[in-house]
């Protein structure tokens, strides 16, 4: 695996270095376009309304339209946000592992220690087991703020980006509102039907029958000759983090001081006012 992005964890003043990697991959049959009259491949181009021309992507900036008027933003501009620039993925809280709602989930990265002791990676990892905790964090990647949840799976810390709370729409089914009540003979009997399917989920036990199918009927095509001269047909190939805490207990225990300080004078503070 290749990583695809570095930074530092960062609680209270303990910096965990790490290299992040996509935790999965698509293994989709890749499929293109052609024309049925003749095989001839269809592509699609990237052309100036303005010049018609062709324009590759190195040439391409962005833009926000407002109705009146259009600012272009650079790839310049864009990495010099401060949150684009930042390597931080900063702890926000830790909060119990049942609070995480599977629907929130998104895209899972692995994340790997990085730097000449990976003892505060092990010991992130160790704490968030022990205390049956996921930490939300959040973080900058390919200039697009990210709220995520950081677990660990077996040896491994995960982090898992999750939707903001206003992308998950909320559901309102009159054919719901207006249900009858279910009786007790029937959950009795549906209970009974759930115990006949009960057994342990194991992933691995499951396969994606579509592209295995699809697989099967390319090979067939291919043995029997119905196949056309990709290069012939298509043309060549190509045309178209900061530091690590020296002294982890120095850090662990000046954070921990700097939060107790910080509870002390909001106490202090609302007992003045009360």
């Amino acid at each position: 695996m290749r990583s695809i992005w570095k930074g530092a964890v960062t609680f209270g003043l303990v910096n965990v270095p790490v290299k992040v990697y996509s935790a999965t991959e698509d293994h989709d049959v890749s499929l293109h376009q052609v024309h049925n009259a003749d095989g001839g491949r269809i592509r699609y181009q990237r052309i100036c309304e303005l010049d018609g021309e062709i324009v590759p992507f190195s040439d391409i900036d962005r833009a926000y339209d407002n109705g009146e008027q259009t600012v272009i933003l650079t790839k310049s501009d864009l990495d010099a946000l401060p949150a684009e620039r930042s390597r931080e993925i900063e702890v926000v809280e830790f909060v119990p592992n049942a609070q995480i709602d599977p629907i929130l989930l998104d895209k899972p990265y692995y994340l790997e220690p990085d730097g000449k002791s990976p003892k505060a990676y092990l010991l992130l990892r160790e704490t968030l087991e022990r205390s049956d905790r996921t930490a939300i964090v959040r973080f900058t990647l390919r200039q697009k703020t990210r709220l995520a949840a950081l677990r660990v799976r077996g040896d491994v810390l995960v982090l898992q980006t999750l939707l903001w709370a206003d992308e998950v729409r909320e559901p309102a089914f009159a054919s719901l509102t207006d249900a009858e009540p279910v009786s007790e003979k029937e959950l009795e009997l549906s209970a009974a039907l759930v115990e006949t399917y009960a057994s342990d989920f194991d992933p691995a036990g499951f396969t994606d029958e579509y592209q295995s199918q699809l697989r099967t009927l390319i090979d067939a095509k291919l043995e029997r000759g119905d196949a056309v001269d990709t290069e012939e047909t298509f043309g060549p190939r190509g045309d178209t983090g900061g530091g690590e805490v020296i002294d982890l207990m120095d850090a662990l225990r000046a954070s921990v001081e700097r939060s107790r300080a910080a509870r002390t004078d909001k106490a202090g503070g609302e007992a003045a006012a009360g």
